[in-house]
């Protein structure tokens, strides 16, 4: 008991430095690194390449959002209207971390101020990650989205591109057709 106080000396700041936004895959820096660039491709609705100074080329994975996936439905709606928001357009970015496929997780804003993960999810292209983000706001636009029946959320029961993902990897074809699901293991 008499070292009980040293000990929570050591423990105390360490419990406070892990604010419990991310997780899982996301490897993050203490530093906010800052940049910008002219985004000069979309990939799908939450990853654009970026061209940054020095003509370096990144691959972005938008912060708190997931939006659908090849093969999904709304994924080229989604796909389309980031690519009406930002190609070849300045982005600034935030830097949060990297993820398990390398590629760099940041907060993307048009000069003018526009988010874009907010701007995906207020026009129902993506669902709030939730998982790695407890952005209030965000969570309020998903709300308001689904309420309205915006993009994807006018389906009866769209799937979340994570649980999509877990059943490719796990083998399965997954297919859409007409608001059904057909989950099917791959032969």
């Amino acid at each position: 008991m008499k070292y009980f106080p040293s000990l929570l000396l050591v423990i105390l700041p360490l419990i406070f430095s892990c604010n419990g936004k991310r997780s899982g895959n996301y490897n993050s820096s203490n530093k906010e690194k800052k940049s910008s660039g002219k985004v000069i491709g979309i990939i799908d609705g939450d990853t654009y390449d970026i061209l940054l100074e020095g003509n370096k080329t990144e691959r972005v994975r938008m912060d708190a959002i997931d939006a659908p996936e090849k093969g999904m439905p709304f994924y080229k709606v989604a796909k389309n209207y980031l690519s009406e928001l930002c190609f070849q357009k300045e982005v600034r970015l935030v830097y949060v971390g990297i993820d398990q496929h390398g590629r760099s997780i940041n907060r993307s804003f048009l000069t003018d101020g526009t988010d874009l993960s907010k701007e995906m999810i207020r026009n129902g292209l993506a669902w709030h990650y939730k998982e790695y983000s407890s952005d209030k706001e965000l969570a309020e636009l998903e709300i308001q989205a689904r309420d309205k029946k915006i993009g994807l959320w006018a389906d009866k029961k769209p799937m979340e591109p994570w649980l999509c993902r877990k059943l490719r990897r796990e083998g399965n074809h997954v297919e859409f057709s007409n608001d059904t699901i057909i989950v099917q293991p791959n032969k």
